[in-house]
């Protein structure tokens, strides 16, 4: 059977044309899958820090350590304020009565000077990390409150008067509010409170305001996404602002896990203490991958609980961006996975967004992916 002339020409044609279509088609992937390229390219050499410029400062805890090799370049990278994870803790900075070390917390505050970044000061007054000798008289009774008060004032005084102009905000009373559900158990049964009853909570914030007027004050506190004790830390909180306490802030501490808090509890917190004309800051934020209730055993870093890292880090960044105008700083506590306070042994938590090589994780990329 012979083919027509008309037919060839036709079969011709629409090979051809097959043909400019296929390789216009594959150009224009090969267009596309470049600006992939490009994009993750640029992506790659942006930090954390550039793609949350226009919500809020992104901070990091850090040690004077942390300023060594392939770490402080990542600090420089991906972090625009700094906290000194321990060294400005009444303790360490103040370890005797008549004497103050300020070498370590000085590291951090000229190395952010240096790199153009700010510092939030932690903290001022605390039940732990607090040396013994602030609490008793020389024969090692406790002292009065009278005697506690002045020592607890010059300590607030001397540290914040050192930074002022340098510290842009303060933890001023971290940790003061009791766990127990128990509804009608207000202040921890701390040294400070046994001695001083709840006078203090007023004072620590005055004191704070006398020595830098400009510093932005906060109470910093965990488990604020709890409703028992984000009741009792918003009622403590009204009746000081009401009496006129120079009160600026909340520090949400966000040690958290996979599984805890829930998006509801989290939005709600933010609402409630905002609602107080406060500004709200996420102040020690990791995410670790072990459920409190539940995790016993050192499972690791398998993929399911990555996965569920994954997506408590991509919810409570979505929230964040949502609040970003009662939201005024996020910061991390510790630098990557290779160090977390949260380590026990040989059970690592894995709680950060850069891995033990200082790489980012899967959810740093869904972090920033917005």
């Amino acid at each position: 059977m012979k083919t027509s002339s008309f037919t060839k020409r036709s079969l011709i044609t629409f090979v051809s044309v097959f043909a400019l279509v296929s390789v216009l088609m594959l150009l224009s992937s090969y267009r596309v899958a470049g600006r992939k390229n490009a994009t993750s390219e640029a992506d790659t050499l942006k930090g954390l820090k550039d793609f949350y410029k226009g919500y809020f400062p992104i901070g990091v805890a850090v040690a004077p350590n942390s300023f060594e090799g392939a770490q402080a370049e990542l600090i420089k990278k991906h972090f625009n304020s700094l906290t000194a994870e321990n060294v400005m803790k009444p303790g360490p900075i103040h370890p005797e009565e008549k004497r103050y070390f300020w070498d370590d917390a000085d590291k951090i505050v000229n190395f952010a000077q240096a790199n153009g970044m700010k510092v939030r000061g932690h903290t001022l007054c605390w039940h732990s990390q607090t040396g013994a000798w602030m609490f008793k008289d020389a024969a090692g009774n406790q002292v009065s409150k009278e005697v506690a008060l002045a020592r607890l004032k010059d300590h607030i005084t001397q540290v914040v008067s050192r930074y002022k102009g340098k510290v842009y905000g303060w933890d001023v009373l971290n940790e003061a509010i009791a766990d127990d559900r128990d509804s009608t158990k207000i202040f921890r049964e701390s040294p400070w409170y046994k001695i001083c009853g709840e006078e203090y909570f007023a004072k620590v914030f005055q004191w704070a305001h006398e020595a830098d007027p400009n510093a932005v004050l906060f109470y910093n506190d965990y488990n604020t996404e709890n409703p028992v004790k984000r009741d009792k830390i918003y009622n403590v909180l009204k009746k000081l602002l009401k009496e006129g306490v120079p009160i600026h802030g909340v520090g949400l501490q966000g040690h958290w896990n996979v599984d805890n808090p829930s998006e509801q509890n989290l939005r709600a917190s933010i609402d409630k203490f905002s609602s107080l004309g406060l500004k709200i800051q996420i102040t020690e934020l990791d995410v670790s991958i072990y459920s409190s209730r539940t995790d016993t055993v050192n499972i690791g870093f398998t993929p399911s609980r990555e996965q569920k890292q994954i997506d408590f880090y991509k919810m409570i960044f979505k929230v964040f961006r949502e609040k970003k105008d009662l939201i005024t700083g996020v910061t991390f506590w510790n630098v990557s996975d290779r160090r977390s306070w949260l380590d026990r042994g040989n059970k690592k938590v894995y709680p950060l967004l850069f891995d033990e090589n200082l790489k980012p994780k899967k959810a740093y990329w869904e972090v920033v992916k917005f």
